[in-house]
């Protein structure tokens, strides 16, 4: 079969001819793949330098090379039923083989959106739902809203019955374009850390934030968590729950003790690590066959940039536009 083939870590995936591959255990199932996103994820993994060893995922990638990347995708079952799962083996080729845990797709969502939805969901819903859990009513700020995950996470938000949804990133362009998917207040991110602190210090008063879905870390993280630090004994302390899931603006903060002391902030992240077995479950089962159905209606959008698998090579480092997914159909 073909498939995009990575012969040695670190090089760009290849297009080319491999074995198919074969369901080796009872709820295995062969995928005839349409459909697979190519992530920030599997860029890190075919890089050889993410975090989560290759020896401890089901794509091994590195593992026993050349071997097909990409880690989930969209596609039919033998019986005809089309689904997102994630792969046993790597998903960006004509066939795959993926567990019982796959998620029906409906009929009439277009297959490539479906690829990209996905991994966007377990990174925006999984924090706001699963971490913060989100009540209607409350108030979010997504720090760095503008790419693929922040713009889903606005829409999730306001479905789920955020009241305020403040959004912070550099692209001013795309930070307007998120008013129509729900948020209420844009915050261009400014180059002095103390002018970010302020700011969000005035929005907090007049608004109270209580969840913060964090995409930056780094400098922006540490002046917002700045923010909310206490500064005298009359302060009265209201809860603020803070989640990361990523860090694209550096790996480190200084954490000094007087913030925590001085005001009450849940720290988390969220990620495979940090979600349980059952937690991934409801995400398979529950909350993204719910956001399928919303995308199916024309109620979430994603944009995505779409590229047959011929051109894996010359499209797998291209840059995509702010808040665009690459996606590779078969």
């Amino acid at each position: 079969m073909k498939g995009a083939i990575l012969y040695e870590l670190g090089q760009v995936p290849k297009f080319g001819e491999i074995a198919e591959p074969v369901v080796q255990q009872e709820g295995q199932h062969l995928l005839r793949v349409t459909a697979a996103a190519v992530k920030n994820l599997d860029k890190a993994r075919v890089s050889g330098k993410h975090y989560a060893s290759y020896v401890d995922l089901p794509a091994v990638v590195g593992v026993d090379l050349p071997a097909v990347v990409g880690n989930d995708g969209v596609g039919y079952l033998e019986d005809g039923t089309k689904v997102y799962g994630q792969g046993i083996t790597g998903m960006i080729a004509e066939k795959a083989i993926i567990s019982g845990n796959y998620t029906p797709v409906p009929k009439n969502l277009d297959d490539a959106k479906a690829a990209a939805l996905p991994n966007a969901i377990l990174g925006s819903a999984m924090p706001l739902i699963i971490r913060a859990r989100l009540q209607e009513g409350q108030n979010v700020l997504f720090n760095g809203a503008t790419g693929v995950t922040g713009q889903v996470g606005v829409q999730i938000a306001k479905h789920y019955g955020a009241k305020e949804i403040i959004v912070t990133g550099r692209n001013q362009a795309v930070l307007e374009q998120l008013k129509g998917y729900g948020a209420t207040q844009t915050l261009v991110l400014p180059e002095n850390e103390e002018e970010l602190t302020a700011q969000i210090q005035a929005i907090h008063q007049q608004t109270p934030i209580d969840v913060v879905i964090d995409y930056l870390w780094g400098k922006p993280f540490q002046a917002i968590l700045n923010a909310f630090k206490g500064n005298d004994i009359h302060h009265l302390a209201s809860t603020v729950k803070i989640v990361t899931a990523g860090d694209m603006a550096g790996k480190e903060i200084q954490l000094t003790s007087a913030i925590l002391r001085s005001t009450d902030i849940q720290l988390m992240g969220s990620g495979f690590g940090s979600l349980t077995k059952e937690e991934l479950i409801v995400f398979n089962k529950v909350i993204l066959p719910e956001m399928f159905l919303l995308a199916a209606q024309g109620k979430l959008h994603i944009q995505t940039e779409v590229h047959p698998l011929e051109a894996i090579e010359q499209v797998w480092n291209k840059p995509m536009d702010p808040g665009t997914r690459l996606v590779i159909t078969l």
